[in-house]
């Protein structure tokens, strides 16, 4: 049987938040089965859970935010991305600010925080989405979609008109039957613009953006003194990204992601679109771990 997986013990971290700026605690702790990943404002009294589910996700202006009444976490991508790719089915996330840390902009930090704390199977089945037909959503020439396909894969496709990154590939497919995440994936960060710093501020977002957790541009070039990590960076970052919302879901994904221009809003509107037709997707579980598609009968290991 393909089973759930948890954390073996407690991990914890302190990082900035990107938007917020402020110093932010993170601990993860393990959850029994059938749990999810429950986010929790400790900061707050009483604490406050939000279970992540698309229907939870209230803001999406430069990143994921959940939220439940008045209570927001923010920036929960990059730490999804993290527990999607390593295969976490049930984790509490505890966080004493409104924001997860942003640590180096990548998952890279988060996918070392979940090794350093083990991973253990549970006794009960792990539970997918599977996606029956096409679901594709569209916001003027940016577009997202869901096809059936038994495994996980996704492909997104950039366009920015910046010479720093016309210079790299633009139109990226990762099929995670052959390649692992941690590999793949992981330490691609995400990135942003010296001319959009000004406005970002004055909306109260990038407060805590830095050359040490994004890839920084001017009008032509890099900035970072060590340059990009791949020749992809760009576009695996939103890759990275889009692993990360569709995790919210709740459940693993078996389908192809396919995207050209997309963002958080749109990947939240993608799978809003999937859970209203009860035609478009069904739950299953796998007895035989053998009949598991091959982007997750080894996860942690070959994912």
């Amino acid at each position: 049987m393909l089973r759930q997986r948890t954390l073996k013990q407690i991990a914890r971290t302190v990082g900035i938040g990107m938007h917020s700026g402020t110093k932010v605690e993170l601990v993860l702790r393990p959850a029994a089965a059938d749990t999810g990943i429950v986010f929790r404002r400790v900061d707050l009294e009483p604490p406050v859970d939000i279970p992540a589910s698309a229907d939870a996700v209230v803001d999406t202006r430069m990143a994921t935010t959940l939220g439940k009444g008045e209570v927001r976490i923010a920036t929960v991508e990059h730490l999804m991305s993290a527990l999607a790719g390593l295969g976490i089915d049930n984790c509490y996330v505890d966080v004493d600010a409104p924001e997860i840390p942003i640590m180096d902009g990548s998952a890279a930090s988060f996918v070392f925080l979940i090794q350093s704390a083990g991973i253990v199977e549970q006794s009960a089945p792990k539970r997918f989405v599977r996606v029956l037909k096409t679901v594709e959503v569209h916001d003027g020439d940016k577009w997202v979609r869901l096809e059936p396909h038994f495994g996980f894969k996704l492909r997104f496709s950039i366009d920015f008109s910046h010479p720093a990154i016309d210079a790299t590939e633009q139109d990226v497919e990762v099929d995670f039957a052959r390649e692992p995440y941690v590999a793949s994936v992981a330490r691609a960060r995400t990135f942003g613009f010296v001319n959009e710093v000004e406005a970002l501020r004055a909306a109260g977002l990038g407060m805590g953006g830095s050359f040490e957790n994004a890839i920084v541009m001017d009008e032509y070039r890099v900035l970072n003194v060590d340059g990009l990590r791949s020749g992809d960076e760009f576009a695996k970052h939103k890759i990275l990204d889009a692993i990360g919302d569709m995790y919210t879901l709740g459940r693993p994904l078996i389908a192809a992601y396919v995207a050209h221009k997309s963002g958080h809003a749109l990947n939240n509107r993608l799978l809003r679109a999937l859970l209203a037709d009860a035609t478009a997707h069904e739950i299953v579980t796998f007895d035989d771990r053998g009949a598991a598609p091959a982007a997750f009968r080894l996860q942690g290991a070959a994912v």
